[in-house]
Parts: C-alpha cells; structure tokens; sequence
C-alpha cells in the first residue's frame, strides 16, 4: 500500500510540474520499442507506463481533468519540461513508424487537448525554429536601419567629393 502511495504522489508531482501531459495507449509496444520511445523524447519529456487507477489519482489530485473517462487499457504518460511541439512531433512520428502507439489527447496549458489537437501541435515549427526565424526578421531589420542611418552620410560624402573635384577642375 505504501509503494502505491509513493507512486502517486510522485505521479501527481509530475502532473503538478508539467508544462503539458500527453497521453497515449501502448497495447502491443515491446519493452524495447518503448525504450526506444522514451530515448526519442527524454530530452524534453519523462515517459511513465503506469496503472490506470494510479494515473487517475495523481490527475485528481493535481486538478488535471483531461483525462477523464480516458484512463482506458494500457496508458502511459509522457509528462513534459520541455518544448511541447518537439514532445508532439517525436510521439506523432513514433506512432507513424509504430502504429501501435496511439496518442490519445493531452493537456496544455490549463485545457484538455484531443488527439487531433496534439497532432496539430505536432504540425507546429518548434521553439527553436520559431526563434531563429524571429532572430533573422530581426537582424534584417536593423540591416535596413542602418542602410537607412548610413545612405545620407553616404550621399553627402559624394555631393562634397563631386564638388571637390569640380572645384579641382575649375581651378
């Protein structure tokens, strides 16, 4: 009984912590398929497999409401600190290569997510993406204000060489 006690509170912990929870039905995964799923993920997400009554607990007890009547079969949760879209898009295109994985719904942000909604996610360029394009919309503006701060210097430089050597010609 204590061993369930510890794993939900360390379930509700992770519920609590999150930035999003993605849920998914794993029926037919093998342990290494599944290690290979965790791999493609750890780097923003902890995939946890565990048992539907616990999982129910922990969400309650985190006021996570996503879930509910959706703790069906085999589930497990892939508990995100990390960049959302990179979470999506790894379970998005694991479940392509191994459709056994079914990706379920989620919760971000406060709502409940459909798996049509995480799938749309997925289709979103990730965090790093989004501000590397931000940096170069930047960075062409401040080139386009600077051409703009040097064309006039640029310009009088030219006017007073142009009269300096129509000067030097007139003389």
């Amino acid at each position: 009984m204590a061993n369930k006690e510890a794993t939900v509170a360390e379930l509700t912990e992770k519920f609590s912590n999150s930035s999003a929870v993605l849920l998914t039905e794993y029926r037919g995964l093998t342990v290494e398929q599944l290690k290979t799923l965790r791999r493609s993920i750890s780097e923003n997400a902890t995939y946890a497999v565990a048992k539907n009554t616990l999982l129910t607990i922990a969400a309650k007890n985190a006021n996570v409401t996503a879930f509910d009547g959706q703790l069906v079969g085999p589930s497990a949760v892939a508990f995100v600190h990390g960049d959302v879209v990179s979470v999506a898009k790894a379970l998005r295109d694991f479940a392509k290569a191994n459709p056994l994985l079914v990706v379920k719904g989620g919760f971000f942000d406060g709502a409940a997510l459909t798996a049509a909604e995480v799938n749309k996610l997925a289709d979103l360029e990730t965090r790093e993406v989004l501000l590397a394009k931000a940096a170069s919309v930047f960075k062409a503006s401040l080139f386009g204000a600077a051409y703009l701060f040097q064309a006039p210097l640029a310009q009088a430089a030219r006017a007073v060489d142009a009269l300096r050597q129509k000067q030097e010609q007139n003389a």
